[in-house]
């Protein structure tokens, strides 16, 4: 006869998506590349940043730059997880007023 008497604890994990489009006032070079890296460095979502069918992970320098978007060209920033909402808003606001 086996007994289990201990409970199941479960815990309820909140994560959520959002995504945000962004029109660079400037092309994205070294300068908001690394504000970007670092931004995203502090959040625990998986981050992503999309432009012209490539998507890279925004905590790398040389990713970011890669991309190579231009000045007038849209930037998608995709979040999830526990604090998508404020990631993507912060890295939203680094493209919108990137130099």
């Amino acid at each position: 006869m086996s007994s289990s008497s201990d409970p199941t604890t479960t815990t309820a994990t909140t994560t959520s998506k959002h995504e945000t489009a962004v029109v660079l006032p400037a092309n994205l070079h070294a300068r908001p590349a690394g504000q970007l890296a670092r931004a995203a460095a502090g959040f625990t979502s998986a981050i992503q940043l999309e432009y012209a069918d490539r998507t890279v992970n925004p905590t790398g320098v040389l990713a970011v730059m890669g991309l190579g978007a231009t000045a007038g060209s849209t930037v998608t920033v995709r979040a999830e997880g526990h604090d998508a909402e404020q990631a993507v808003t912060a890295l939203a606001q680094i493209l919108a007023v990137a130099e």
